[in-house]
C-alpha cells in the first residue's frame, strides 16, 4: 500500500491542488488527511476537494478544525487569541450543516499497517492531544513517555508545520510538514509512505496562489498570501519561537500554532 499523508492544509487550495497532482503521479492508494483542513482562506473548497476525490481518504481532526466547529456551535472560549476571532467565525460560516457533521465525526487518530514499515499511528500533534508542541530539537527523554506507550512502530504527526524524521526511544516519529502553511520556507510539504517513508516537497505557482487567496473574503487574506505563501518564515525562526511552547497543552500551544502563521 502507498499512502500520502497531507497535514495542515489550512484552506490553501492552490497548494493542495499541486500536491494532489504529485500524489496521483506517485500512484497513491490512500490519503490520510492529518487535520487543520479548514482554518484558512478557502476552507470549503479544500474540504470539498478532499471529500470528492476518486481516492480513499481517511480524516483525523486537528485543533483548528475542532476550534472552528466549536465556534460554529456557539462556543465562546476558544483556545485562540481574540485577534483571530473574526477569521475563525468566517471559517465557521463557510461550513453547512452537512460538512460540520462530517468534520465532527473525524477521529483524533487513525492507524494503518504498511509492511515492511509496520503499524503507523497518525495523530495531529501528539498521541496525547491535538495542541502539544514538540520539535526536531526537543529532548528525547522528555518525549519518550508521550510516544513509547502507544505500541506503534511509526507515529506520523503535523501541527508545527515543519518536517522531520527522528527516533524517540523505539518509535520512529515523522512530521509530515504542512501542505498549505509552511513554516520551513516556500512550498507545499507532505509525506509519502510505501516500503519507506519519504518526506516530499511540492512547488506551486505561489504568485498565482496569492492572487487567488487575496480574491477571497477571508478576513486575513492579504496576510496569509504575504506571510504564508509568498514569504513564509524559515525553520530557524519558527524553532526559536516554538521552543517557548514545547510540550505545553492547551491555550498557549493552540494559540501559538493558529496565530503564528500570521504573526511570524
Amino acid at each position: 500500500m502507498r499512502i500520502a499523508a497531507l497535514y495542515d492544509i489550512h484552506g490553501n487550495l492552490p497548494a493542495l491542488e499541486a500536491v494532489l497532482r504529485d500524489v496521483r503521479e506517485a500512484g497513491v492508494d490512500l490519503i490520510v488527511s492529518g487535520g487543520d483542513v479548514v482554518t484558512g482562506p478557502m476552507p470549503r473548497e479544500a474540504l470539498f476537494t478532499l471529500l470528492n476525490l476518486d481516492l480513499p481518504v481517511r480524516f483525523i481532526q486537528g485543533n483548528g478544525d475542532r476550534e472552528v466547529l466549536s465556534v460554529r456551535s456557539g462556543g465562546t472560549g476558544g483556545r485562540f487569541p481574540e485577534s483571530m476571532r473574526e477569521s475563525m467565525e468566517w471559517n465557521a460560516s463557510q461550513l453547512d450543516d452537512s460538512l460540520a457533521r462530517t468534520m465532527a465525526g473525524w477521529p483524533a487518530m487513525t492507524s494503518v499497517r504498511v509492511d515492511p514499515v509496520g503499524e503507523i499511528l497518525f495523530c495531529h500533534a501528539t498521541p496525547r492531544n491535538d495542541t502539544e508542541i514538540f520539535l526536531r530539537t526537543t529532548r528525547e527523554e522528555a518525549l519518550i513517555p508521550v510516544f513509547e506507550s502507544r505500541g506503534a512502530d511509526v507515529v506520523v504527526c503535523g501541527h508545527t508545520h515543519m518536517q522531520f524524521d527522528r527516533r524517540i526511544g523505539e518509535t520512529r516519529v515523522v512530521n509530515a510538514g504542512s501542505v498549505g502553511m509552511s513554516f520551513q520556507g516556500a512550498g507545499a510539504y507532505w509525506l509519502l509512505i510505501d516500503s519507506t517513508l519519504a518526506l516530499r516537497r511540492t512547488e506551486y505557482d505561489r504568485s498565482r496562489a496569492a492572487e487567488r487567496i487575496r480574491a477571497t473574503r477571508y478576513p486575513q487574506a492579504n496576510d496569509f498570501a504575504d506571510r504564508n505563501v509568498l514569504h513564509p518564515p524559515s525553520e530557524a525562526e519558527m524553532i526559536a519561537t516554538f521552543s517557548q511552547f514545547e510540550l505545553r497543552i492547551g491555550r498557549a500551544a493552540s494559540s501559538a500554532t493558529i496565530r503564528l502563521g500570521n504573526d511570524a
